[in-house]
Formats: structure tokens, sequence, C-alpha cells
């Protein structure tokens, strides 16, 4: 809903909704929590169907307990593993996931997974349980948490995929794919549309093979075939992702990310890039000259940590870059943060 369509809220409404945010006590964002309030009185007579009432009733109570599940970690890195539940322990994919996960657990970061068996299952032993977060699914066969999580605090189980999904996507800073049917295919092609059209943070995103398996160098070739050739996708698109049947090598692709880019944020009409260490004044001048294509209103420049970011205290110690960024050409700025990694 645009902001200049949303009507003011009542006087009357207001001070009801304050006072009962005073009832609960001193919290976190009370001006958006009183926005939600509000849209949920509006409920009563917006929305008549008792089905699409538990719909939206059911979503913030699954997405409100899994950013609380999540906050007491919100400073460590996560890598989210997606693959068939149906991979046996005997086979040479559900060995390539324990063993990508143990190495993830040892570079510092945490492994999410769906939490049911295959090779969530098998992320979950390599991370070990201290280094593992749980997302299950309610389904009728097949999905029952596998249990290496299933007694943990950090599994949540939920109704709807959607907000499934968002969680998955919303605490990852990295992506895993391995070997698996719909639901792989599904979720791994809803984080590339998701980075294709800047709807969700910049991520490596890997696509494991088992050592020497074709799974992902296929699907590779369908995409190029098929979408490029048509021209469904852009070639820069191809930057979004990575394929390996090495767990080492995709240790390094996802650590690699993070070498010297941190995060990045949208400040009115400007991209701001947080890093670990500046470019020199010669390296944004070739920012500047190889990336002209994405760069439109202000070029790359130095800057210090705008009002918006001082007032959520975001990563305020750390030197940052910016510009003004086309929003379309996501391929072609996870070229230009691989340029800041290399520099």
């Amino acid at each position: 809903m645009d902001k200049a369509d949303k009507p003011p809220l009542d006087a009357g409404v207001r001070r009801r909704i304050q006072e009962l945010i005073k009832v609960r006590g001193d919290g976190y964002n009370a001006d958006l929590v009183a926005d939600i309030i509000d849209n949920a009185l509006k409920i009563l007579k917006d929305v008549k169907d008792r089905g699409d009432v538990r719909v939206i009733q059911t979503a913030v109570r699954e997405l409100r307990y899994a950013f609380k599940l999540f906050a007491p970690h919100a400073q460590v890195r996560k890598v989210t593993m997606f693959g068939s539940a149906r991979t046996p322990d005997t086979k040479p994919e559900y060995v390539q996931a324990r063993e990508f996960a143990a190495q993830m657990a040892s570079a510092g970061w945490m492994v999410i997974t769906g939490a049911g068996p295959g090779i969530m299952q098998a992320g979950h032993e390599g991370a070990g349980p201290a280094n593992s977060f749980g997302a299950n699914i309610r389904l009728p066969w097949e999905q029952a948490a596998n249990p290496v999580i299933s007694n943990d605090k950090k599994l949540i189980t939920f109704k709807y995929f959607f907000t499934r999904k968002l969680t998955f996507v919303r605490h990852s800073d990295a992506i895993v794919l391995f070997p698996g049917g719909f639901g792989t295919m599904d979720e791994g092609y809803e984080a590339l549309t998701l980075m294709q059209t800047g709807k969700s943070r910049m991520m490596p995103l890997v696509l494991l093979d088992r050592p020497g398996g074709v799974y992902w160098r296929t699907w590779d070739k369908h995409v190029r075939e098929h979408l490029l050739r048509n021209e469904f996708i852009c070639r820069e698109d191809l930057h979004l992702y990575h394929i390996t049947d090495s767990a080492e090598q995709a240790v390094r692709i996802i650590t690699r990310f993070y070498r010297n880019f941190h995060s990045m944020r949208f400040v009115r009409d400007l991209l701001v890039i947080r890093l670990t260490h500046l470019p020199s004044p010669s390296a944004i001048r070739g920012l500047n000259e190889d990336y002209a294509d994405i760069i439109q209103t202000s070029n790359v420049q130095v800057i210090q940590p705008t009002p918006e970011e001082r007032e959520d205290n975001q990563c305020l110690d750390l030197p940052r870059i910016a510009f003004g960024f086309n929003r379309r050409d996501y391929g072609r700025l996870r070229q230009m943060l691989d340029t800041l990694n290399c520099l």
C-alpha cells in the first residue's frame, strides 16, 4: 500500500494502542508495532473469510517466533543448505553435505537446513547441533525433524512454506544447493529470483554436486540453452551462482565473498556498500570506469555513515562506498562485489 494512500490512525484508536503497548511494557519498535496492531484491527471489517484471517494470524505468529529464535545469533554468519530429503547416508551427496557443513562450522559459520532427513540431516551432522538451525515444515508424510535437531531449541516448525522460505533467505549469508527434487529446484530458483530482482541481500549461491557429478552441469546447460538463448535472462545473471563438485571449493567461494564485502543497503537513491578495507583512489576510479553501465546519478565515492544508518546503528565502524545503482543489473552488481573482494 502506498504511503500516500494510507489513512491516518483515528486519534482514539491511536491512544488506545499506545496504552496497550505501555501495558505490555517497554520494547522495541513501538511505532511499527502500533501499525501492526492497527492493521490487525482493520481485518475485523476488511477480511470476512475466517480461513484468510487464519493465514494472517499464523504467518505473523510464525515470523515473530522465527525472528526471536535467530536474534541471539544475529552476529554469526549462516549458510542455508538445500537438497533432497530422500538422499540416504550411503550416497556420495550425503557424505559431501556432511563434509561441507563440518568445514563451514570450522570456519565459524552456523548451518540452517529444513530439519528433515537426507541432505538436511547430513548438514546437521556435519555442523553439530550447537551450530545448527532447523526450519521444519508440517507435512502429512516424510518430513519429521531429524534426530540431530529434533530436541534442540533452535528448531522451528512452520505451517506455511512462504514463512519458512522467508526465514531461510532473511537469515542466510550464503545458500548451497545439493541435488534434489522439486523442492530443491523451487528454493534455488526463488533465491536466484530474489537476488536478480534486488528483493533479498546479495549472497553466494553455490550448486554443489558429488565429486564428478553432472547434476548441476546439466541444469546449467538447460539454463544457458533455453533461458539465456531465448533472452529470458541476461548473461550477467549467470554470475549469481557458482557450480562446483568440491566441498572445499564451495567453502572458499562463500568465505571469500566476505573477504572485503560486509553488507549493503539502499539509502534513498544511493546504494551503500560496507567494506572491511576501502579501495584506493585509483581503484575507485577504475570501478567508475568499469561499471559505468550500472551507475547513474552519482559515481562511486567514499562516504561516512548516513543518518539512516546511524538511526539504525548499522555497522558504523566500517568504511563504506556509495553510488547511484540503476537497481536493475544485479548480475553486474555481483561482479562489482567480486572486484571489491579482489582489490
